[in-house]
């Protein structure tokens, strides 16, 4: 009888606790479960947490596609100094009134008065190796949890999904971790399904930010929305990532189509004006093939924008097979799911928005492509 008690009273633990062997009970009587991080530390949080903190590029980004921003308590310092480029903080403008938990940006560690004092149950942070992870948790008292965003070579990258899922779990957003994933698989699926059996054009992408802005010098080889919509990028041929270019190597590239990035677009504008005669060399701008993007490396990777960037691009490229497509109308048709709001226009307000660039006078004008 005294067995048969003992295994009743097991299995009513474990049923209230839904999860034996995760969840333990501290000396202060709170639940707990044990997660293991990014950089496979085994990192005890509480089994329901109500308040955080998320530091390092990408971090609070992470949280707010998890709908999660209610339970963020501080941010840092970059996060509050303007809301230029970043369209998480957009939509969420209330974030930018929180305290402030340190300056924030690659390398810099967090306040740890400040963290003390907010008191958040759990500290996401990203770009930090293990040393720094179990610092920051010792002087602080709160588990750190360190994310990552992979290498985001494509959209589909099991790094970035594993810290979604981890997020998710912890903070009670399981179904919607799931919900995101499921979105940018299937959003990459749809532009690599429209674009298979294109004959794909010769593109270049110049102006990317990269610590700071740059002009056309400044590409990316392996630039995920190239990837997604079969266009063949002559950087390629230079390994991936991102990559300085002589401008003279365009002249023999002759790109069928260049694309800028706009957060170095008025630096490419200036150049221009100096040099006229090269671009005036270039196939894409005597033929009108120059359009303009959206940044998205901005505290790195703003997977809405880049998203959005690959329909336009695909509209511009292959218009018969993006018929269906309006970019701008996607663009916020991909942040109204990631993060509640539509926010295209206070993008195109910042940077220009989706459309032709004219170079030959100095000038910028802005037009949709128009399918045949």
């Amino acid at each position: 009888m005294r067995r048969l008690l003992a295994l009743l009273l097991v299995l009513m633990v474990v049923s209230i606790s839904g999860c034996i062997g995760n969840d333990t009970i501290t000396e202060s009587g709170k639940a707990t479960i044990t997660v293991t991080d990014a950089l496979g530390r085994s990192v005890e949080v509480p089994a329901k947490v109500s308040r955080v903190v998320a530091v390092g590029p990408g971090a609070l980004r992470l949280v707010v596609y998890l709908n999660a921003s209610d339970m963020v308590v501080g941010v840092e310092d970059f996060e509050k100094s303007y809301n230029f480029g970043r369209p998480y903080i957009i939509a969420h403008p209330e974030l930018r009134k929180l305290p402030t938990v340190g300056p924030g940006g690659p390398g810099k560690l967090p306040d740890f008065e400040a963290l003390v004092e907010l008191k958040p149950d759990v500290i996401f942070i990203t770009y930090v190796d293990r040393k720094t992870a179990d610092e920051i948790q010792s002087k602080t008292g709160v588990p750190v949890v360190v994310l990552s965003y992979g290498q985001l070579t494509t959209f589909e990258d099991a790094d970035l999904f594993k810290s979604l899922e981890l997020a998710g779990k912890i903070l009670g957003r399981e179904k919607r971790a799931e919900e995101v994933i499921n979105f940018i698989k299937a959003t990459q699926e749809d532009l690599m399904e429209r674009t298979a059996d294109v004959e794909p054009k010769t593109v270049f992408v110049g102006g990317i930010g990269y610590k700071g802005a740059h002009g056309m010098e400044s590409t990316e080889a392996s630039y995920p929305p190239f990837i997604v919509v079969h266009a063949k990028n002559v950087a390629d041929e230079l390994g991936s990532g991102h990559q300085f270019i002589d401008k003279e190597k365009l002249l023999e590239w002759q790109p069928d189509y260049i694309f800028i990035d706009e957060g170095g677009l008025q630096l490419i504008l200036d150049d221009y004006s100096k040099t006229p005669d090269f671009y005036a060399s270039l196939r894409a701008v005597k033929e009108g093939n120059v359009y303009g993007i959206l940044p998205y490396n901005f505290y790195t990777t703003n997977i809405g924008t880049a998203l959005a960037d690959a329909y336009f691009i695909g509209k511009v490229l292959y218009p018969e097979k993006f018929s269906d497509v309006d970019p701008a109308k996607k663009a916020d048709e991909i942040y109204t799911f990631l993060l509640g709001k539509p926010v295209y226009d206070v993008m195109k307000e910042q940077f220009g928005g989706f459309g032709k660039i004219d170079l030959s006078n100095g000038t910028v004008s802005y037009s949709l492509p128009v399918s045949p």
